[in-house]
C-alpha cells in the first residue's frame, strides 16, 4: 500500500479536499493570503517553531487505550477476520501488546503478542532503518549513486543509471513505473534475476515523478548489502534485528515458515467468511516486502524509531541517518485544490502534516494473497502504533491505527473509521478490475485455428521463452524460471484470443493471450495483456 497509515480526522480531510469545516473554501490551510516576499522585510517575519509543542498527555493516551479492546473485537466481529495483533508505545514505553482472534480460521491457535505474521510493505520503513544504519557509518551516504557498489545496476536510461542514488530510490523517484518486476515475481523468478532486468522496464521522469516500485527499492536495499559485503538478510539481523533483540523477525521466508506461533494468510471467500488458500514467497523483495514479525518485536523497532535511533538508553542507529527517512523526498500526492495538502514520502514512509503542524508518518502493507499491516507514528507526541492481520486488505488494520490515534487527540473518534476505510480500499478494488471480462464469452464467438496454428515456443526478452502446448486436446502454456514453471490452461474466447487464469500477488482473473499471425517476413507472435502493462508481454515464435 502507498497511503499513509496515521489518519486525519474528519476536520482535516474536509481541509485535505479544501473545504473549510464549515463549508468554505480555505486559504493555505486555513490561514491568510501571504504577501509577496517584497512587501514584508524579512527580518519582520516570525522564524518557524523548532518544534511543535506535545498536544498530548498519559490521561489522552489511556483513554484511547481503553477503546483498543473494544475496537479491534467489533473490527473481527463486523469484517470475520480471523485474527490480528496490536501494539502501542508512549514515550519508550509498550502500553499495549495483545492479540485477537486465530491464526488459522478453523483451527484453535490463538493470536498473542508474540505470533509472527508476514508485514508485507511495512518491511520498507524497516529496510530504511536498517540502511540509515550503513549510512550512520559511514558505508555509504544517502546521496552516493547506487552503481557504485553494484556494477550490474542499469535502467532503461544511462544518465539514470549513472546517477540513481539511494535516496533516489527508496523514495520512488528513480522513474521505474509502479509494478516493475513484480510479474516475474509472481512467476517465481529470483531477486538478481529481476533486477538484472528492470533495464528493460520503461522509465517516467527521473526525480520530478512518483510511483511506488518494489523492486527499485529492492535495488536499494540490495546495494546497501553489497557495499557491506552481506546479504540483505544478515545485514537485517546483525544492524537491527539482534541490537534490539527482535528474535521473531527475519527478511528469510523459511523463518517465517518454520516459526511454531505463525499467522497463516487468509483471503475472503463469502460474506465474513475467509479461507486459508496461498502462500506467499516475497523473498525476491525482502527488502521492500520480505519481513516477518510480531507486534512485539516491532514494538521494540518503533521505541528505536521515536527515540531518534536510540533504543534502551543506547545509540543503534545514527540519529541523523534516521531523521533524513522522516522528511519528504517525494511528493507522492499533490494538493489537488489551493488549500489542499500535498502528501510526500520519505525513505520507506509516508509524510503529512495535520492541522498543528505535527508530522505524521506512517506506512501500510498488503498481500492480496492474505496479509494487511499498518504502523503510524506521531513523532513529535511520542506515540506509535502498530496493528498486524491474517487477512487480505480492506481497511481493518488502517482503521484500528486511524480509531485509536482520532481518540487519542480528540477524546472520541470523529468518523466511522472501519467503513469509512473499507470503502476506500473498495474503490481500490474496482479499479484494479481487467478492462476485459474474459468471462463473459461472445454469443457468437469466430472460431479459432488448428492447434498447430498456435503450438510451439515463443521468445521474449524479459519473461524468458514461453512454450504453448497440446493439453488433453485443447491448449495450455507453459513460461517462468525453469526449475518453477507455471502451466496455464487455454480457453477459446474469440477467433484467435484465448483466456487464461492470472496469478499471484497481482492476479486478477482471467486474461487475454492474443495470438496474432504473421505479416510478410515476420514471426506470429502471442500478446499476453496481464504481462503487457508496460509493453513487455509480446512473445515472438521462433522457427521463422
Amino acid at each position: 500500500m502507498t497511503s499513509g497509515s496515521v489518519f486525519p480526522t474528519r476536520r482535516t480531510l474536509l481541509r485535505t479536499a479544501g473545504v473549510g469545516v464549515a463549508g468554505m473554501p480555505l486559504l493555505a490551510a486555513g490561514r491568510l493570503p501571504r504577501q509577496p516576499a517584497s512587501a514584508v522585510p524579512s527580518a519582520l517575519l516570525p522564524a518557524p517553531p523548532a518544534f511543535v509543542p506535545p498536544l498530548l498527555d498519559r490521561a489522552k493516551v489511556d483513554r484511547a487505550l481503553a477503546r483498543l479492546d473494544g475496537f479491534a473485537g467489533d473490527a473481527l466481529d463486523r469484517t470475520g477476520l480471523p485474527g490480528l495483533a496490536v501494539a502501542v508505545v508512549y514515550q519508550d514505553e509498550v502500553l499495549y501488546s495483545k492479540g485477537f482472534g486465530v491464526r488459522e480460521a478453523g483451527k484453535p491457535g490463538g493470536v498473542t503478542p508474540d505470533t509472527v505474521f508476514q508485514v508485507a510493505s511495512v518491511s520498507k520503513p524497516l529496510a530504511s532503518t536498517v540502511i540509515a544504519g550503513v549510512v550512520g557509518q559511514q558505508v555509504i551516504a544517502w546521496t552516493d549513486p547506487v552503481v557504485k557498489y553494484n556494477r550490474d545496476f542499469e535502467l532503461n536510461d544511462g544518465y539514470v543509471t549513472r546517477n540513481a542514488t539511494f535516496a533516489d530510490l527508496l523514495s520512488h523517484r528513480s522513474g521505474l513505473q509502479t509494478g516493475a518486476g513484480d510479474l516475474l515475481e509472481d512467476l517465481g523468478f529470483g531477486r538478481d534475476y529481476i533486477l538484472s532486468h528492470l533495464h528493460q522496464q520503461p522509465l517516467n521522469a527521473f526525480r520530478s515523478s512518483y510511483h511506488y516500485s518494489n523492486f527499485g527499492y529492492t535495488e536499494g536495499g540490495q546495494a546497501a548489502a553489497d557495499a557491506m559485503g552481506s546479504s540483505w538478510e544478515d545485514l537485517a539481523d546483525g544492524i537491527l534485528f539482534r541490537k534490539l533483540g527482535m528474535a521473531s523477525s527475519s527478511y528469510r521466508l523459511a523463518d517465517y515458515e518454520k516459526a511454531a506461533d505463525r499467522a497463516v494468510l487468509h483471503v475472503p471467500v463469502g460474506d465474513r467468511q475467509w479461507a486459508a488458500k496461498y502462500r506467499r514467497d516475497p523473498d525476491a523483495e525482502a527488502p521492500a516486502g520480505g519481513a516477518s514479525s510480531s507486534v512485539r518485536d516491532l514494538a521494540q523497532w518503533l521505541r528505536l524509531q521515536l527515540g531518534n535511533g536510540t533504543y534502551g538508553g543506547e545509540p543503534v542507529i545514527d540519529a541523523a541517518a534516521l531523521q533524513t527517512t522522516h522528511v519528504p523526498h517525494s511528493v507522492s500526492g499533490p494538493a489537488s485544490a489551493p488549500a489542499a495538502r500535498s502528501r510526500f514520502y520519505g525513505l520507506g514512509w509516508n509524510v503529512s502534516y495535520d492541522d498543528e503542524g505535527r508530522v505524521q508518518l506512517g506506512h501500510s502493507g498488503a498481500f492480496n494473497l492474505g496479509a494487511a499491516t499498518a504502523v503510524s507514528m506521531l513523532p513529535g507526541e511520542q506515540l506509535a502504533i502498530v496493528c498486524l492481520t491474517n487477512g487480505r486488505p480492506q481497511g481493518i488494520a488502517e482503521a484500528i491505527n486511524a480509531d485509536f490515534m482520532d481518540t487519542a487527540q480528540n477524546g472520541t473518534p470523529t468518523v466511522d473509521w472501519l467503513p469509512f476505510i473499507a470503502g476506500i480500499f473498495r474503490q481500490q478494488d474496482e479499479a484494479d478490475k481487467p478492462e476485459v471480462d474474459y468471462a463473459k464469452v461472445p454469443a457468437n464467438p469466430a472460431p479459432a485455428g488448428p492447434n498447430r496454428r498456435y503450438t510451439g515456443t515463443y521468445d521474449n526478452p524479459y519473461y524468458g521463452p514461453l512454450v504453448v502446448f497440446e493439453e488433453g486436446g485443447g491448449l495450455a502454456m507453459r513460461m517462468g524460471p525453469e526449475d518453477r514453471q507455471t502451466t496455464f490452461a487455454l480457453t477459446h474466447f474469440d477467433g484467435d484470443t484465448f483466456s487464461f487464469e492470472s496469478i499471484g500477488e497481482n492476479g486478477n482473473g482471467l486474461a487475454g493471450a492474443l495470438f496474432a499471425e504473421p505479416r510478410r517476413g515476420s514471426s506470429p507472435q502471442l500478446t499476453l495483456d496481464f504481462y503487457d502493462r508496460t509493453g513487455l508481454g509480446t512473445f515472438t515464435k521462433g522457427g521463422r
